[in-house]
């Protein structure tokens, strides 16, 4: 159920306001050089950056799930945005948006963002490292100040960058340069600076003074546009599906972090995941609806609304204000900004989004996990996002079942003295031709051909006990083996006991057919005590069959 918004988001806002309003002032001057850069980084252009960072920021702040979330344009949006751009033009990603955003509400609705928090950890960091090399590489071209080389994979684009760049002079990138070496110095003066705006308004006026020859943002609208619908072709409509999961999964999935963060950062302040995804879904609508990019939750600057004493919602609607007062007073000052200089900010920013830390303490971690971040992060650069995230998923669980199969205890006890059981039970059970089996752990798919291949070698045998109440999971797979296994050995005249068979495990195991194949209902026992018995009835007999005990 959505939880639409309320008098208790504001409850504090009468104490807290001044903070609230500083809060949002101070991301707003951070957000505004990102906005700008993601907006040509993503090829929609800087104005749609802009746009995105004003409506985004202000509805995801007054619907979205956490009181200090800022939404807007990021740079592991614009990886997924730049082929929707050249495959179906900037209508296309209009669309795209709106889809996305009713996806995502669609998702709350469900209740499903509690779940996107189970994406593993190695997967999350991987599809990080690889959306930041990406980052890097998409600001070659800009930096170099050539046009940007055909090509999907953007490994070759920075690489046709470097062999054409020798005509466009060394002033783009010297601009770039200056600019990421001074977002880098700033903070070292005084870590409260707006180090990434300071450093773009500098080369912008050096820029200017010295009369560079470098490309420009050229002008932006100086307020909003009207809201209209995207329109595209029906036939377009299927090659857009894709787009629209990756745009929604990844809209989901970095808001949720996002958040996770800003909760991290504040004591008693926990999100709501489904309204988290419902605010940003309303968000990526209205974005479209104004000319827009997708948005998501950005975490840098939530970070920062964090750090600079914001309390409530308010922060956020505040930076998407004071992002159109900038631009309504100031979009020709904005206009002249080299684009080299905003290839500067993204690529430090790129490298900011990797942790080194974290990194190492993932590959220190297991063989596994490694293995998962470095193939995410691999794939994410090779191919896209969206197959990153599949990969990393399906071989993480992949990597997880098969530890899980390889716990699962299943071992031979032929010389088991049960508590309680009378003198005749300190023999040697195999050499009384019964041997009992201990399942711990899980049987399941993973696990049944290690169960097959034992069980199905056992000689010199006319019991065999399989002890089951240790038995933690059972799937159909693993119900279905154990009764291939009765039916099996019973055909070898070998008779075979269940005992301790949990509640659970038994309804699911006559669901399956397990019992049918037992001779009678007597070789199900409560207990191993039980068992025992029965078993030396079988074998004082000599049978060779079930019988009555």
């Amino acid at each position: 159920m959505i939880v639409l918004p309320s008098r208790r988001d504001y409850a504090g806002v009468a104490r807290s306001w001044r903070r609230d309003a500083l809060a949002g002032v101070t991301v707003g001057v951070v957000a505004l050089p990102l906005a700008l850069a993601f907006g040509v980084s993503s090829g929609l252009g800087a104005a749609a950056g802009i746009v995105t960072a004003i409506v985004a920021g202000v509805v995801a702040g007054l619907f979205g799930g956490s009181d200090l979330q800022v939404s807007g344009p990021t740079g592991a949006m614009t990886v997924v945005l730049l082929p929707i751009v050249a495959r179906h033009g900037p209508n296309g990603v209009l669309l795209v948006a709106l889809l996305a955003g009713l996806v995502l509400i669609a998702a709350s609705i469900a209740g499903l963002g509690r779940y996107i928090a189970f994406i593993p950890w190695p997967v999350v960091e991987g599809f990080t490292v690889g959306i930041a090399v990406i980052i890097a590489l998409q600001q070659v071209p800009i930096a170099l100040g050539v046009s940007t080389p055909d090509g999907q994979n953007v490994l070759i684009v920075a690489w046709r960058s470097l062999e054409v760049w020798g005509a466009a002079g060394w002033s783009p990138p010297i601009v770039a340069g200056v600019v990421a070496a001074l977002m880098l110095a700033i903070p070292r003066l005084h870590r409260s600076l707006p180090a990434s705006l300071l450093a773009v308004a500098g080369v912008t006026v050096a820029a200017e003074l010295l009369d560079l020859s470098v490309r420009r943002i050229g002008s932006i609208p100086s307020s909003l546009p009207a809201p209209h619908l995207p329109s595209v072709a029906l036939s377009d409509m299927p090659g857009l599906a894709g787009a629209v999961f990756a745009v929604a999964m990844l809209a989901g999935i970095e808001s949720l972090l996002s958040a996770k963060v800003a909760d991290g950062m504040v004591d008693g302040r926990d999100h709501d995941p489904d309204r988290e995804l419902f605010g940003q879904g309303l968000a990526n609508v209205a974005a479209s609806l104004f000319g827009g990019m997708p948005a998501t939750g950005a975490i840098a600057r939530t970070a920062l609304n964090a750090r600079a004493g914001a309390e409530t919602r308010l922060a956020a609607v505040v930076h998407g204000m004071a992002l159109f007062l900038v631009v309504a007073l100031l979009a020709a000052a904005v206009g002249v900004v080299p684009l080299a200089a905003l290839a500067g900010v993204l690529v430090v920013t790129a490298v900011r989004m990797i942790d080194l830390d974290t990194i190492r303490r993932i590959l220190g971690s297991t063989r596994s996990d490694a293995l998962v971040m470095v193939a995410t992060a691999l794939t994410t650069v090779v191919f896209d996002l969206v197959i990153a995230v599949e990969v990393g998923i399906v071989l993480a669980s992949f990597l997880v079942l098969r530890a899980v199969a390889r716990s699962t205890v299943f071992e031979p006890e032929p010389a088991e003295r049960p508590v309680d059981v009378d003198a005749q039970a300190e023999h040697d059970l195999l050499h009384e031709h019964i041997v009992t089996y201990r399942l711990d752990g899980a049987l399941f798919f993973g696990a049944v051909e290690r169960f097959l291949v034992e069980l199905t070698s056992v000689s010199d045998v006319q019991v065999v006990i399989l002890r089951l109440g240790q038995l933690q999971v059972l799937d159909a797979t693993g119900a279905q083996a154990l009764g291939d296994i009765v039916e099996h050995l019973q055909h070898r005249g070998i008779a075979v006991l269940l005992c301790s068979v949990r509640t659970p495990h038994l309804a699911l195991i006559e669901r399956i057919g397990v019992l049918d194949a037992l001779a009678h209902e007597n070789h199900l026992l409560p207990s191993i005590e039980d068992a025992l018995v029965h078993a030396r009835q079988h074998v004082a007999h000599g049978a060779r069959h079930p019988v009555n005990a």
